[in-house]
């Protein structure tokens, strides 16, 4: 019979909660304040930094269209990378989602395989449509279902490409 092990915990300290002031008196408020103000200052910039990322992903599509080659292959995968970091901030997490997809698509396939280009499009309009609609609701059925069905495409995509 084997002998149980106690079990030990380890708390490590809260190093934040020092940071921000979560002592006694509680976080200091003033800061959090500040830094919402900031953030609520910039909220303004987000929907043009957003479209500054969408023309970017447009173009990467239109240059992997021309020349497929590894170059182009790469911007294609880091400016769709880049969206999906970036669109959360922007409250825009459907785009996130079709950029992870469109990441995941790129990423997995083997660099000797091509992308294909009618997934890619399907990616980059659905990404300028939730974009130009400013769709940003995930409880949205007709975003869930076209989400889920890109997902289901890029499986396919890839299964196949496993079994070669």
């Amino acid at each position: 019979m084997a002998r149980k092990q106690p079990i030990e915990l380890f708390m490590p300290p809260n190093m934040l909660k020092a940071k921000v002031g979560g002592g006694a008196g509680g976080p200091d408020l003033a800061a959090i304040k500040r830094a919402e103000d900031a953030m609520q200052a910039l909220e303004g910039e987000f929907g043009d930094w957003l479209a500054t990322d969408v023309m970017a992903l447009t173009d990467a599509r239109a240059r992997y269209a021309a020349t497929a080659d590894v170059e182009a292959r790469n911007a294609l995968l880091r400016t769709a990378h880049d969206i999906k970091g970036q669109a959360p901030t922007f409250n825009y997490p459907l785009i996130a989602r079709v950029a992870a997809s469109l990441s995941r698509l790129i990423g997995e396939l083997p660099s000797n395989t091509a992308i294909p280009l009618n997934l890619v499009d399907a990616h980059v309009n659905a990404i300028l449509v939730i974009h130009k609609h400013k769709m940003q609701d995930t409880n949205d059925k007709t975003a869930q279902a076209l989400c889920a069905e890109l997902d289901a495409r890029v499986d396919d995509v890839l299964a196949k490409t496993a079994k070669k």
